[in-house]
């Protein structure tokens, strides 16, 4: 016997492939296709939504695409998005099709009206009083909310409005294109991908380990036989932060304003984080003090008159808060 024999000989046999030809196949068709994206995963996508029956389109990372269909929404970036494999970014048959993916596939995927936006139901088409609608909404097409309900409004006749609650894209397939441009690994680049995607704007941000005193519970020795005892003790702990340099389009964005707690403690679960810093820098040159500063040297400097005419336009006797201040300069003399 060969010594390659002899180590043949000594290797452990599978017993569920030993009589299968096809089992070693198996097994490394799964070995490749475990190697490329898997739930978890964070990947920069391009990508354009259209409706499947006459190609609006629904939603681009791609401004020259925007640009064709007339989208033209302020303050939206349209740059490739950041999203997490399985976690719920993109709709579920996307997320199946990226699976075992690589860095330059595309594909286009289809998505039935049910995934999609649920499909078109005639009960939600009801006829409301016009009278719940702001009057500035009162016409064919605009979009309103009803009793919490957002919908738009089909027709108005004299005190009525008939008013559509299905999503505007109800009953619609989708045809989602999408390409695999790269995968984030670098947790700062993940929360700012992650943070686009919640908000459509990526502000600055980084990660630093910070040394943090915190009072935390010890237990105290003492007998075997009672109760343990603790006390509160100062102790330095080190904690992973991230940090997040707010800008106006941030802090004034609705589901940032709304829903902030819930993004900071998703991006802490998912990066695995201690907490979130949220920090405000704001630059000027001082020109609103100065100029309101200037206002009121100016109010200061006015003549005794200007003074008594300020005080009749509020209402108040200038003649005796005169007598006031005389009897107080009295008072101290």
């Amino acid at each position: 016997m060969s010594d390659e024999q002899a180590e043949s000989a000594d290797e452990p046999v599978d017993a569920d492939t030993a009589d299968d030809p096809d089992a070693e196949t198996a097994t490394e068709s799964e070995t490749e296709e475990a190697s490329g994206l898997q739930d978890g995963d964070f990947v920069r996508l391009s990508y354009t939504v259209r409706t499947a029956d006459d190609g609006q389109v629904v939603d681009t990372t791609s401004q020259e695409v925007a640009e064709e269909a007339g989208i033209d929404e302020e303050d939206h970036e349209f740059e490739p998005r950041t999203v997490v494999i399985g976690a719920g970014h993109v709709f579920q048959a996307v997320d199946d099709d990226l699976i075992g993916k690589s860095v330059g596939d595309e594909n286009t995927v289809e998505i039935d009206s049910v995934e999609a936006f649920g499909e078109f139901d005639p009960d939600d088409v009801r006829t409301v009083s016009a009278e719940k609608i702001d009057e500035d909404d009162r016409y064919p097409g605009a979009h309103v909310t009803v009793d919490g309900q957002q919908g738009h409004v089909e027709t108005i006749i004299g005190g009525r409005a008939r008013v559509d609650f299905n999503h505007p894209l109800a009953g619609e397939d989708l045809e989602y294109d999408y390409e695999i441009l790269d995968v984030v690994d670098d947790p700062a680049e993940q929360a700012q991908g992650l943070l686009g995607m919640y908000l459509d704007h990526a502000p600055e941000v980084w990660i630093e380990t910070d040394e943090v005193e915190e009072e935390v519970q010890v237990e105290v020795e003492g007998d075997d036989d009672e109760d343990p005892e603790y006390e509160t003790e100062t102790q330095t702990v080190e904690k992973e932060t991230l940090y997040i340099e707010a800008t106006p389009t941030m802090t004034m964005n609705q589901q940032w304003l709304f829903q902030k707690q819930q993004i900071a403690q998703q991006i802490m679960d998912r990066l695995d984080l201690d907490r979130v810093i949220v920090q405000e820098t704001i630059d000027g040159t001082g020109g609103m003090m100065g100029g309101m500063g200037g206002m009121m040297g100016g109010m200061g400097g006015a003549g005794g008159a200007d003074v008594e005419e300020a005080l009749e336009d509020v209402d108040v006797d200038a003649d005796e808060i005169v007598e006031e201040l005389d009897e107080d300069v009295d008072l101290e003399e």
